[in-house]
């Protein structure tokens, strides 16, 4: 199945047979689990030619798309789930994007490494960047172009009215409640429009 705690995460809060759109699917592992757990139906979006055939390769409905372009190509309303695994930290649109999110989908799921986390600090505070299993680039060839903590993401969201209705944060599989941000390497969010 898979090794990444978020993938349980996610899948707790997805009912079955629900409609899922995973943006920056990768190889559409995550949907795989999902499609495997939860019986869900729905489409992976990958911008990667490799990624595009591995997604085929596991079965996996994909569609290859900038995410930075937006999400011109859905309709309002047409997912139960818009999912962001891994990716958020990554993308160049960040605002755009998780408006574009709530509209295509009637909620969404975000996770991301946490740069609040522990170890990651005391990197920084060595004179390096964090190199980890969550962060497992060196600064020079890193995709991430947005890293955040649990803090800043709850004040983005607050921000843009988006309303977080879950959060799980975890270390090594673990759930962490005891100071989340500086004792968790993971975070994943589920959320919906705010009012």
């Amino acid at each position: 199945m898979s090794d990444r705690s978020d993938f349980a995460a996610i899948a707790a809060w997805i009912p079955k047979g629900a409609s899922v759109l995973d943006l920056g699917c990768g190889d559409g592992s995550l949907l795989r689990y999902l499609q495997d757990t939860r019986a869900v139906r729905g489409y992976g979006v990958e911008i990667s030619d490799r990624d595009i055939v591995s997604c085929i390769a596991n079965g996996v409905n994909v569609i290859q798309n900038d995410l930075d372009a937006g999400l011109s190509d859905f309709e309002d309303g047409a997912f139960d789930f818009v999912i962001l695994s891994q990716t958020l930290q990554a993308t160049r649109h960040t605002e755009p994007l998780m408006q574009e999110m709530l509209r295509v989908g009637r909620e969404g799921i975000v996770s991301f490494p946490n740069f609040g986390f522990w170890r990651s600090r005391l990197d920084v505070l060595l004179g390096n960047m964090p190199v980890s299993s969550e962060l497992p680039y060196q600064w020079y060839n890193t995709p991430n172009v947005h890293l955040c903590t649990l803090n800043d993401f709850e004040n983005f969201c607050r921000s843009y009215c988006i309303s977080i209705t879950a959060r799980s944060v975890m270390t090594d599989g673990r759930e962490v409640s005891m100071l989340p941000n500086l004792f968790g390497s993971t975070a994943v969010y589920r959320f919906q429009r705010g009012i």
